[in-house]
């Protein structure tokens, strides 16, 4: 099975925690070498400091707000003009909690901004170097709610699906070039974002966290939250040679909690 990614430059948003600092990690040890991208440039140089380099890779880490679009690009523009990217990992922070009716215009304008137009941005930026090499790989970390919405997560459940449509879209259009765009969907997955849901959880209904997290543990057939490294492995593993054949699909990576079969 080919799994080497040497010689390739994964762009890896939303790196300097969780979910994408875990994948970071992984495309690292498969060869690539890494610019992480997020907002805190302190902790983004612990993060590549802390990468492997198996194959005696330099990493990089650029300071960029994906709610930012002209300060995004800017930044993403720098990045490919240095090196051109062969992996987009397309990762960004979940927005707050609470039902989409009571959702102001503001606060779906501003995530459709971060998550979808964001995503635009930093794909129309990578896109020359893929179709060059003939290689590329776009993965987009998303979540379960695009196969069955989450309650209380209204903006979230609308942006997130807007992304997975965009992502088809675009498995179909540029898969010519030898360029695949697939989607992962975290279920409950030990990160800051999922103890943050759990606390708001205990602030509007007065139970304890424990009882929350039982309670959402029941529906999950594994009986345990997942690690961002399980999350980390399957995006990773779309990025290397031997998924080439891979493209559009959502693989959910929630313990069995998706009831549905596509």
């Amino acid at each position: 099975m080919e799994l080497d990614l040497t010689g390739r430059h994964a762009l890896v948003c939303g790196a300097s925690q969780g979910i994408g600092r875990a994948i970071a990690h992984e495309l690292a040890l498969l060869g690539a070498t890494v610019t992480a991208l997020a907002r805190s440039e302190a902790v983004l140089a612990d993060v590549v400091a802390a990468l492997p380099r198996p194959a005696g890779q330099h990493h990089h880490h650029a300071v960029a707000d994906m709610g930012d679009t002209e300060g995004l690009r800017t930044v993403v523009q720098s990045i490919v003009a240095a090196a051109p990217v062969h992996v987009l990992i397309n990762n960004s922070g979940g927005p707050p909690g609470g039902p989409a009716h009571a959702a102001s215009t503001d606060a779906y304008a501003d995530v459709f901004r971060q998550h979808l137009i964001g995503g635009q941005v930093l794909l129309t930026a990578v896109l020359p170097g893929m179709r060059a090499a003939h290689f590329g790989r776009v993965v987009n970390i998303i979540s379960t709610s695009v196969k069955e919405p989450l309650a209380n997560l209204g903006v979230s459940n609308t942006v997130r699906a807007a992304v997975a449509g965009w992502a088809k879209t675009l498995a179909g259009e540029i898969a010519a070039d030898g360029i695949t765009v697939n989607n992962v969907l975290p279920g409950y997955t030990r990160t800051q974002r999922l103890s943050g849901l759990v606390e708001a959880s205990v602030r509007s209904s007065g139970k304890d966290a424990s009882d929350i997290e039982r309670g959402m543990l029941a529906h999950v057939p594994a009986g345990r939250f997942g690690e961002a490294s399980e999350v980390a492995a399957v995006a990773a593993f779309l990025c290397t040679p031997a998924a080439a054949y891979v493209n559009g699909v959502s693989i959910a990576v929630d313990g069995g909690r998706t009831r549905s079969l596509s």
